[in-house]
């Protein structure tokens, strides 16, 4: 296995009971990459980053992490070695505010997180509190760090989606529609902080928001009836009228 391939997927499929999803899906991709992945709806993307992250298994194929094989290992083991991702719909601790539901992914980062559940105070832990203050300062969201997030705005949550998501600290880090449901002020936004994430960070994203998917890909995936369809640069895939007919709707009508 090429050990710069951040992930290695060989063949992976998976079936619910005589209902499948995906067929024999096979992809490399490369550390830095950005992959945008898009299809029409019940084109398997999201159970694509399920399988990804180990929420469920394939029914067939393999999933390799670098050179090591992930196929049959846990999701949290995952999470710990890397693989991160973010959800269509807000995955937050609503009741807690955003610096402490911010804490508490960064303490269980640095080996704190077996007591999650006590309150950890700045004095005691100078060092997670001062990871949390630069990243909030970094998203622009210093000033709301003592809100309760059920408080924010829609757009304010997937912010905070993502940002807990960075600070895991991966190297590899799906995001599973980032913008939907902004407004466009605010997918502008978010658009300007994944552009300005370091290179060696991985990113693979699923965005119906075609300006937003195309603009930030290295390389696109399309995803139809449960196969790829194409992979190639964003203009390439831009210009396939097998993509144009099945999805962007700009293909000829026969």
């Amino acid at each position: 296995m090429v050990e710069d391939k951040i992930l290695t997927i060989s063949g992976i499929g998976k079936s619910f009971g005589g209902l499948t999803i995906l067929k024999d899906i096979s992809l490399e991709v490369e550390k830095g990459e950005r992959i945008g992945i898009i299809g029409p709806n019940g084109a398997g993307k999201t159970t694509f980053f399920n399988l990804l992250v180990g929420d469920i298994k394939p029914t067939h194929g393999k999933i390799f992490h670098y050179n090591k094989n992930i196929t049959k290992q846990p999701n949290y083991l995952r999470a710990q070695n890397g693989i991160a991702r973010t959800f269509q719909k807000n995955n937050l601790l609503n009741e807690l505010s955003v610096l402490e539901n911010l804490l508490l992914v960064l303490q269980r980062r640095q080996g704190y997180g077996h007591k999650w559940f006590n309150r950890r105070e700045e004095k005691q832990y100078p060092d997670l509190y001062l990871k949390a203050y630069e990243l909030l300062e970094t998203w622009g969201l210093s000033h709301r760090r003592e809100v309760i997030v059920k408080s924010l705005s829609y757009g304010e949550q997937r912010q905070i989606e993502i940002l807990l998501g960075i600070a895991s600290d991966p190297s590899i880090l799906l995001l599973d529609e980032p913008t939907a449901g902004m407004s466009q002020s605010e997918t502008n936004y978010i658009v300007k902080l994944l552009y300005g994430l370091p290179r060696e960070l991985t990113l693979m994203v699923i965005e119906h928001d075609l300006d937003v998917v195309f603009g930030l890909a290295d390389r696109m995936v399309v995803l139809n009836d449960g196969e790829v369809l194409t992979v190639g640069e964003p203009d390439t895939v831009r210009k396939d009228e097998r993509v144009n007919k099945i999805y962007i709707g700009t293909g000829d009508e026969d």
